[in-house]
């Protein structure tokens, strides 16, 4: 491994080039170097944990609960034949294309099927959504919508309801500045949801910075509150040092619409929250001054807590 911070692709194929490798890459990043963590996924015991005779490498039975497992049992790549070298080189992709990938040039490029490809990135987008985050400091909150113009519609297709947001998915996005980001759809933007979700993600006594929607009066009663007035052309207000804007947040949004415009070309409002999510995940864990391998690591350990099926996937 050289000393830059970027991992090539031709180097992360040098250090995985097979299934075995992938394998024993997962395996350090559940349980340890030497596996000196291990712990059954079905009972959670850990003294009689043996690798599994007459079976191919990275099967093991619980001399406790007497089940089998490997290390994809309850987790993302639970049930899944597509080796882990494959996995891993997915999971590099999501960390790195900054638009995010398609389930059509995946497929291409670790020579699966479409669909595979597609019920892959579908696991990784559900692991992005990680543990719940509490923002403190300064924190930029926003909204948007997500969804076709009404004018650019087949006419099977209006809902011939009127212009603006019809038809279109809500999504709210809060940022810390200099940390992290959360972002979510949300059923619409009266004061009861926005203030909802402020509150589940943002600590009491913070600094909250918003434009001049209405659903954020009475922020104040908990938070600091300064607005910033794009009705009246203005995007930075300056209250002595303190520089009043959501241009952060706003930046999610063109990551967000860049992705879904130009690499996902139409995304299911059903799936929505899950292409949220991994745009959100690489905000967060995408700076290129940490190691790419750092960045693996964090993806790796949010993928060994979430788990769904096919059938949830596409139900």
């Amino acid at each position: 491994m050289n000393d830059n911070v970027t991992i090539s692709t031709y180097e992360l194929f040098q250090m995985y080039p097979d299934a075995e490798a992938g394998r024993a890459y997962f395996e350090s990043m559940r349980w340890g170097q030497d596996r000196e963590h291990m712990a059954c996924p079905h009972c959670g015991g850990t003294e009689r944990i043996n690798a599994r005779k007459g079976k191919r490498a990275g099967y093991y039975r619980c001399g406790d609960c007497g089940e089998e497992f490997t290390v994809r049992t309850n987790t993302i790549f639970g049930r899944s034949h597509v080796p882990l070298n494959k996995w891993l080189y997915a999971m590099y992709i999501v960390v790195t294309a900054r638009k995010g990938i398609s389930s059509l040039q995946l497929s291409k490029e670790i020579g699966v099927t479409q669909k595979t490809a597609w019920f892959m990135l579908g696991r990784l987008r559900e692991a992005c959504g990680g543990e719940p985050t509490k923002l403190s400091g300064i924190v930029e909150v926003d909204e948007t919508f997500i969804g076709g113009k009404e004018m650019n519609k087949h006419a099977d297709k209006k809902l011939n309801a009127g212009r603006g947001a019809v038809g279109k998915q809500a999504v709210m996005g809060m940022r810390e500045r200099g940390g992290r980001s959360i972002a979510m759809p949300v059923a619409g933007r009266s004061a009861a949801i926005l203030q909802r979700q402020i509150a589940k993600h943002v600590e009491p006594g913070s600094t909250v910075y918003t434009d001049e929607l209405k659903s954020y009066g009475g922020l104040e009663y908990h938070y600091e509150h300064g607005t910033v007035n794009h009705s009246a052309g203005k995007y930075v207000e300056y209250i002595g040092a303190n520089a009043i804007h959501v241009n952060s947040t706003e930046s999610m949004w063109a990551v967000l619409k860049r992705g879904l415009y130009g690499t996902w070309h139409k995304a299911s409002l059903k799936h929505i929250h899950r292409y949220v999510n991994e745009c959100t995940f690489r905000l967060n864990e995408g700076n290129v001054k940490v190691h790419t391998m750092d960045r693996l690591a964090a993806f790796a350990r949010l993928a060994f807590m979430r788990r769904i099926t096919y059938k949830e996937l596409t139900a």
